[in-house]
């Protein structure tokens, strides 16, 4: 068997308490059968902690990769997988080897890596994007294997219904789903979606070209990839200055794309609230709430623009 990895005791505890002891348990066990099943050596865990566990690696018969692990039970680690079985490729990171009934992916380490994020120049970051919104989306074979763009909203509406601390990012959620509703009205294709596509799941790669990480892969109309990518371009600060930045990306992105920028504002506010309440489902404390309600409160201004 080649080199496989020991666990520190504060990673034990943190996978631990995010996916619970009876995954950690069978962690150890799995890793050593795809450090020899894959012959894997070197491997560095990345302490993301997040719907998987994450592993830097080489592969005697690959290269350099990637090796995720997921609980089999959690929805996201099945759909990343027949998202990236679907797009097989192209501007996105390879699939090499899957065990797909454990939750593990053994992928392509895109080197350098540097996430569109570091690119000091809006207008390429822009640029980068818009080259691989075009002709990303396709209608998967079996579209009832993913969520639903719309399902996502109204799951995190419901959830929002039964917190009593929350009324008015609540209130938001509830306006946000009527307006996602109304444009998945006008805009009804069921085309596979990246789902988060934002500039660090963008990484430059060889040769200079940019490729595709981290789909969620979800249902619904190419509209709804846009606004992650518009919310990412937030700054840490609401600013009068920022208001201005998003209305000319938002300006920039109806005339690339051909999406009316109503739509757009539409679909940032829905993405925005949607995004908020998602923290407070993953766990957001009442100290940073104020932030959550002044980015959808920014939103929706930039949606009434």
């Amino acid at each position: 068997m080649m080199g496989g990895y020991v666990f520190r005791s504060d990673e034990q505890e943190r996978i631990t308490s995010r996916f619970g002891g009876d995954f950690y348990g069978k962690l150890v066990g799995d890793l050593d059968v795809y450090t020899e099943k894959w012959r894997l050596d070197a491997l560095s865990l990345i302490p993301s902690y997040s719907a998987n566990l994450v592993f830097l690696c080489h592969s005697e018969d690959y290269g350099d990769a990637v090796l995720k692990i997921g609980d089999p039970a959690f929805p996201e680690t099945r759909s990343e997988y027949l998202a990236l079985r679907h797009f097989d490729g192209g501007r996105f990171c390879r699939v090499f080897a899957v065990d797909a009934d454990k939750g593990a992916l053994l992928i392509e380490h895109v080197k350098p890596g540097i996430p569109l994020r570091k690119e000091l120049s809006l207008d390429k970051r822009l640029s980068v994007f818009c080259s691989l919104y075009r002709g990303l989306h396709a209608e998967p074979a079996e579209p009832e294997r993913f969520p639903s763009y719309t399902g996502w909203v109204n799951r995190i509406t419901e959830y929002m219904s039964q917190r009593q601390d929350c009324v008015e990012l609540y209130e938001h959620m509830k306006k946000a789903r009527e307006i996602c509703l109304e444009v998945a009205r006008r805009y009804t294709q069921k085309m596979l979606l990246h789902g988060d596509f934002h500039h660090d799941n963008i990484l430059l790669g060889a040769g200079g070209e940019y490729r595709i990480i981290d789909p969620k892969g979800v249902v619904g109309d190419p509209v709804f990839d846009v606004p992650r990518f518009i919310l990412n371009e937030f700054d840490n600060e609401i600013t009068d200055g920022l208001f201005d930045k998003i209305n000319s990306i938002v300006m920039a992105l109806e005339e690339s794309l051909r999406i009316p920028q109503g739509i757009l504002r539409k679909c940032l506010y829905v993405e925005t609230a949607m995004g908020m309440c998602w923290c407070v489902e993953s766990g957001a404390g009442p100290e940073e709430m104020a932030k959550l309600m002044q980015t959808v409160v920014f939103a929706e201004a930039v949606l009434n623009h």
